[in-house]
């Protein structure tokens, strides 16, 4: 389980490159490493193309060290673009496949660790869904949350797209995939850190910015609530929200690293698509909120 890198790389990590856009396919494309040790976290929602996502993951494994992918809600739509029409668990097990083609470390494969600066840690990519646990303020049950976005138009473009086959709903492939990986992270090395990569956050707090807070449904589940305690974590790796930024929580750093939709990207100050150095540690990080412009769109297309 040990990693290959050398003295000087860096981790770096990425998500919601949304590449179906021109503008986001062409930030891809210039896309390099500082280093020939640098290994690149990618935390989901690449495109929601079979064919994009090849290409975009394709493109990074010849540059970095090593690429370590997690699928976002948009890779595993079934697409009416899209010439692959799988669904379900049979969609995310075809893009394993094509990771494992490419070189690209996946959820399924064995936790790589990183020797770097600020290592030793172990890299662990997870694919852990949500289960509408996150509830909007006033609601006691899913049902009371669905009524509740419903009212206000913020449904998310899951519940059209993202099937659950062969499990019964998306919550129950949820809760299967927190029981498999729950036991995969007991199992490792007491005395190594982690640095744990998922699309959605563990905890639910990165959340409270959102601007509208029912969305928070579709944005990971409360199972998790205390996994950064639980596995020594270093640094939980985390998108989707188009919220780039560096929390807290009981000491340990979430990362928020999504590049986002251009029409998001575009006010924010600094180039676009800059790369997020999670090890060694940033001189210098801090909480942050929701830049001006940001947040979740009425419709709720993530």
């Amino acid at each position: 389980m040990r990693s290959t890198a050398g003295g000087h790389g860096n981790l770096l990590a990425i998500s919601d490159l949304h590449i179906g856009y021109p503008e986001n396919r062409a930030l891809v494309e210039r896309m390099r490493p500082s280093t020939d040790d640098d290994w690149l976290l990618v935390a989901g929602d690449v495109s929601e193309t079979v064919a994009d996502i090849r290409w975009a993951l394709e493109t990074l494994a010849g540059r970095f060290r090593k690429v370590v992918w997690v699928p976002g809600n948009h890779e595993l739509w079934t697409h009416p673009k899209d010439t692959v029409t799988l669904r379900g668990v049979e969609r995310y097990e075809h893009l394993v496949a094509l990771c494992r083609e490419l070189g690209v470390t996946t959820p399924e494969d064995p936790y790589p660790v990183w020797d770097g600066p600020g290592g030793p840690v172990v890299v662990a990519p997870l694919f852990l869904l949500y289960d509408y646990s996150f509830l909007p303020p006033g609601c006691a049950t899913k049902d009371e949350g669905m009524a509740y976005a419903e009212k206000t138009g913020v449904i998310c473009t899951d519940e059209y797209t993202l099937h659950p086959d062969p499990y019964p709903s998306r919550e129950a492939w949820c809760r299967a995939r927190v029981a498999k990986t729950e036991r995969r992270l007991a199992e490792l090395p007491e005395d190594l850190p982690t640095v744990l990569v998922n699309h959605y956050p563990l905890d639910r707090h990165p959340t409270d910015v959102l601007r509208y807070p029912e969305f928070a449904m579709w944005c990971g589940t409360g199972l998790t609530a205390d996994w950064h305690r639980r596995f020594r974590v270093e640094v939980m790796v985390y998108g989707h929200l188009h919220i780039p930024r560096t929390t807290h929580l009981e000491g340990v750093r979430f990362e928020e690293v999504s590049v986002g939709y251009p029409r998001e990207w575009r006010p924010r100050p600094g180039p676009p698509g800059t790369l997020r150095r999670v090890l060694p540690m940033e001189v210098a990080t801090g909480d942050g909120g929701a830049a001006p412009g940001l947040g979740r769109e009425r419709g709720g297309a993530r």
